[in-house]
This record gives structure tokens, C-alpha cells and sequence, in this order.
């Protein structure tokens, strides 16, 4: 999955994809569906998916793993639902990630990372292949390298 053009826009509710860039904002699409608006960034701040993580006890998880996880624990461990309460919530994000910080990570950005991989896998775009994981892999290990020297 790529996360590149996948925005959380400030003041908008869910994920919107990025189709065009502008001097002054961008031309998003929402990934549920609907028609493309221009975005205004005088009034908006822009956020990709790719550069959000969820504080740990030690350091953060990117959202990616974290759907990765969600991914492969759908078919034994069902999503909350959205009115779900908060205890419902923070057990099911424990089981997703059991080292996250509960004094940082708050209720309502639970609630909103379920609700973005819901988003996300109806339209089909939470797919993760091998070929993706490889080269992240073979990324990392070529900065380590690069580190290293």
C-alpha cells in the first residue's frame, strides 16, 4: 500500500486522496467517493498518511504496520464500531498493538485510525504484497549499511 498521495486534510472528515497540486492548495478526491474539490491551504493543513505514526512506550509504530496488523487480524478480531465506547476501543487497539502509549494516544485517535482502515480497506486500497515489503526491507537495510560507514 502507498501512502504517498494519501492526505488527512484539517477540518475534514476522512481520507482524501491527492489528484492534482496547486500554488495555493491541492485538488483532492475522497476516498469513499464522491466529487473532487479544490482544497484551500490558507485554511487547511495537509497531513500524509505515510508521515503519521501511534506513540509506543519506547518510540512510535507507523500507521502502516498498524494497518498491516489490523489486515491480518481481521478475520479473528472484528473492527470496532464506530459508536463503539471507549473501553471497547483501547481492548481492541491492545490487541493491534500492545505496546502503545495509553497517555498519548487518546480515545478518539483510536476511533479515527479504525475508521481510516475502514475507509480505506472498502475501497480496496489496504493491500499489502510482497514485493512492497522486500524493497522496504532491502531500504533498510541499505541506510543501515549506509549508517554504519
Amino acid at each position: 500500500m502507498d501512502f504517498k498521495d494519501l492526505l488527512a486534510i484539517s477540518g475534514l472528515p476522512g481520507i482524501y486522496k491527492m489528484i492534482a497540486n496547486r500554488p495555493n492548495g491541492l485538488m483532492v478526491v475522497p476516498v469513499e467517493g464522491g466529487k473532487r474539490k479544490f482544497v484551500s491551504s490558507r485554511k487547511h493543513q495537509f497531513t500524509p498518511l505515510e508521515s503519521i505514526s501511534i506513540y509506543t512506550n519506547t518510540d512510535s509504530a507507523p500507521l502502516d504496520d498498524i494497518f498491516k496488523t489490523m489486515q491480518e487480524k481481521l478475520t479473528t478480531l472484528p473492527l470496532p464500531e464506530p459508536k463503539a465506547s471507549s473501553n471497547e476501543a483501547e481492548a481492541y487497539f491492545k490487541e493491534i498493538l500492545p505496546e502503545y502509549d495509553p497517555y498519548r494516544v487518546h480515545t478518539k485517535d483510536i476511533k479515527k485510525v479504525v475508521k481510516w482502515f475502514k475507509a480505506l480497506n472498502d475501497a480496496g486500497l489496504v493491500t499489502f504484497n510482497e514485493k512492497e515489503e522486500k524493497k522496504e526491507e532491502q531500504a533498510t537495510k541499505e541506510k543501515a549499511s549506509e549508517e554504519e560507514e
